[in-house]
């Protein structure tokens, strides 16, 4: 299916500046020759449609309620109808055109247009995507706003579009469907044996800690400090030097700067006079969500957000890196489940943070402990990396493979008529579940490779 695509016959230079030669036998015409833009009246029970950025329009319910500029009144909602293809204004330049699955109504930053001919809404959902990856989308910014532009049906009528003959546009929407949902099957694979692999690091980490025969001591015991921090945030200064650490850096035992803000010298000193955060030293924290812990880096100037809390272990009786893994270990656990009332969203006391029961073997084996545990975080990371980077393959391929359908690049039209035919439109599954006709393992492993 993805192997010795053959190319037209012969080629042409277009006016549509953005795509390479055309098939000779293709038209260009402008947007406004192939759509016209409707503006209906919403029904009163129509659910708010949402055109993302990665060319899904589905209602909002379908993926996500959260996250949303929510709209106290919906002045100019427009109603949207199953098969429309909606063009979003402002973010256009992202990507997010595509073809509605539902009916609904759609703020009034969207072009919502129907086809005036043979035009396949599909196919120009795609090729309109495919203006927005190349930035010719973006070349047409007039300075709106940051990271946006203003494409509304205004500019998409007067830009030239590549127009395959009718049963042409068809077989590119079907050959696609097929090819996305393979593709997609091969990533949500890789993406499941990452994320086993990481669970088995899990397991291997709690075995280890439940064959020890040591005690079980509160936290604080071994503890040279534990810092809370102060119960408001710092303030956000753009150009400032410093870092407010917030909960969502911290993960899984891993500590990440994202999720953090600058903050300037000001703050930071008023923020950290409780302790100011050391190497070796391991943040917690006690809410949203509570019980997570990560080692403090070398060589950063940061300062406790909300919710978050520093421990300061002594070194003459545990070491910081197996006092954090020590949080994870099922003690600790329990305790915070019960603490917290075993919710995501539930807190600790601050006076609970000491209390946290650990195991505490000796120093030496505590050195044995962490030396395996450091050689299957290694291995582990080799293999999750090389999933993750075959994910990434996988996705660079289907950029290239989609800019090539739609701009004729590759005749996909004997393949399409070999396949089955394939939904377009209905229900947002979860990625790779429902899909039809998927790799195996071992062809998307080839795919990643080309």
């Amino acid at each position: 299916m993805f192997n010795d695509l053959p190319r037209y016959e012969g080629y042409t230079e277009s006016a549509v500046a953005w795509a390479p030669p055309l098939p000779q036998h293709w038209l260009v015409e402008r947007g406004k020759s192939l759509f016209r833009r409707v503006q209906r009246a919403p029904d009163e029970s129509d659910g708010v449609v949402t055109c993302f950025r990665d060319g899904v329009v589905t209602l909002r319910s379908r993926r996500r309620t959260t996250g949303f500029t929510e709209s106290l009144k919906e002045i100019g909602y427009q109603g949207i109808r199953r098969g429309d293809l909606v063009i979003h204004a402002m973010d256009a330049f992202a990507g997010a055109v595509g073809v509605s699955d539902s009916d609904g109504k759609g703020t009034p930053v969207y072009s919502v247009c129907v086809p005036r001919r043979e035009a396949n809404p599909y196919y120009f959902a795609a090729v309109v995507r495919e203006m927005a990856r190349t930035s010719w989308i973006h070349s047409l910014a007039k300075g709106v706003r940051e990271r946006s532009t203003d494409f509304r049906f205004d500019a998409f009528a007067v830009q030239p579009l590549p127009v395959p003959p009718p049963a042409e546009q068809a077989a590119i929407v079907k050959y696609l469907a097929h090819a996305n949902a393979r593709i997609d099957k091969a990533i949500a694979a890789k993406r499941r044996l990452a994320a086993l692999l990481r669970e088995e690091e899990k397991v291997v980490s709690q075995d280890m800690f439940a064959a020890l025969d040591a005690p079980i001591v509160r936290a604080k015991d071994v503890c040279l400090r534990i810092i809370d921090c102060k119960n408001r945030t710092p303030e956000y200064v753009a150009d400032g030097r410093f870092h407010v650490i917030r909960t969502s850096c911290i993960r899984s035992g891993k500590f990440s700067m994202e999720g953090s803000y600058p903050t300037d010298e000001q703050n930071f000193r008023v923020w950290t006079q409780r302790g100011v955060p050391e190497f070796g030293d391991v943040f917690f924290t006690r809410e949203a969500p509570a019980g997570e812990a990560a080692l403090v880096p070398e060589a950063i100037d940061v300062c406790l957000g909300q919710r978050m809390m520093l421990y300061r272990p002594d070194p003459a009786k545990i070491r910081s890196e197996y006092f954090m893994h020590a949080i994870y270990d099922e003690p600790a656990r329990g305790f915070i489940n019960v603490a917290t009332n075993g919710s995501t969203v539930g807190h600790l006391r601050v006076g609970d943070v000491g209390a946290i029961p650990v195991r505490v073997p000796e120093l030496s084996v505590q050195d044995q402990v962490l030396q395996k545990l450091r050689d299957v975080a290694t291995s582990t990371t080799r293999a999750v990396e090389r999933a993750l980077q075959e994910v990434r393959l996988l996705q660079e391929f289907r950029t290239r493979l989609v800019a090539d359908v739609v701009t004729g690049q590759v005749d996909v039209r004997a393949v399409a008529a070999s396949l089955p035919d394939a939904p377009i439109d209905g229900a947002v599954p979860e990625l790779g579940d429902g899909l039809e006709d998927v790799l195996d393992e071992g062809e998307g492993e080839r795919l990643a490779s080309q």
